[in-house]
C-alpha cells in the first residue's frame, strides 16, 4: 500500500514561506537542502509525518503562475474558530467561515486562507471524514 508523505509547491520566497506556514500551521523546518539553481525545504509538525516540500528556484524574480488546474491543500484543526480567530490576529487574512450541508446534515466548516505565493489552503474542522 503506498503512504503519501509530501506535497511539494514552488515558492519565491523562502524565508516569507517559511513564516508563513509556521505562523499559520505549525509547521517547522524539517530539513533543508540547497542544490546548484534550486533550494529544498521540507516542513511539518508533529500531528503527521506527512511533509510540505517547497521549491525555491535560485533566481527567480517573478511569480509563478499558479494556472487553473491548482485546487488546495487542506488540513484538518480541532477548533476552526479558535483557529479563525488566531489567523485574523496572526493577520493572515483569512476568508470567512463556510458550512457545506449534504442531505440535511453538516458535512464540512472550513475557511480558505491563501499562502504568499497565491496557494490556497482549506482549513476544515476536524470531523466526520476530516479528521
Amino acid at each position: 500500500m503506498a503512504k503519501a508523505i509530501h506535497s511539494m509547491i514552488r515558492v519565491l520566497d523562502e524565508a516569507r514561506s517559511v513564516d508563513f506556514y509556521r505562523r499559520a500551521f505549525g509547521l517547522e523546518v524539517a530539513d533543508r537542502f540547497p542544490f546548484d539553481g534550486f533550494t529544498l525545504v521540507y516542513l511539518r509538525n508533529a500531528e503527521t509525518d506527512f511533509e510540505l516540500e517547497l521549491t525555491i528556484n535560485h533566481g527567480r524574480t517573478e511569480p509563478y503562475q499558479l494556472g487553473d488546474g491548482y485546487g488546495h491543500l487542506a488540513v484538518a484543526v480541532d477548533d476552526l474558530d479558535a483557529e479563525h480567530a488566531r489567523f485574523e490576529r496572526e493577520g493572515l487574512s483569512p476568508l470567512p467561515i463556510k458550512e457545506m450541508h449534504r442531505d440535511g446534515a453538516l458535512m464540512a466548516r472550513f475557511f480558505f486562507v491563501q499562502d504568499p505565493d497565491g496557494y490556497r489552503i482549506e482549513v476544515l474542522q476536524r470531523q466526520g471524514r476530516y479528521r
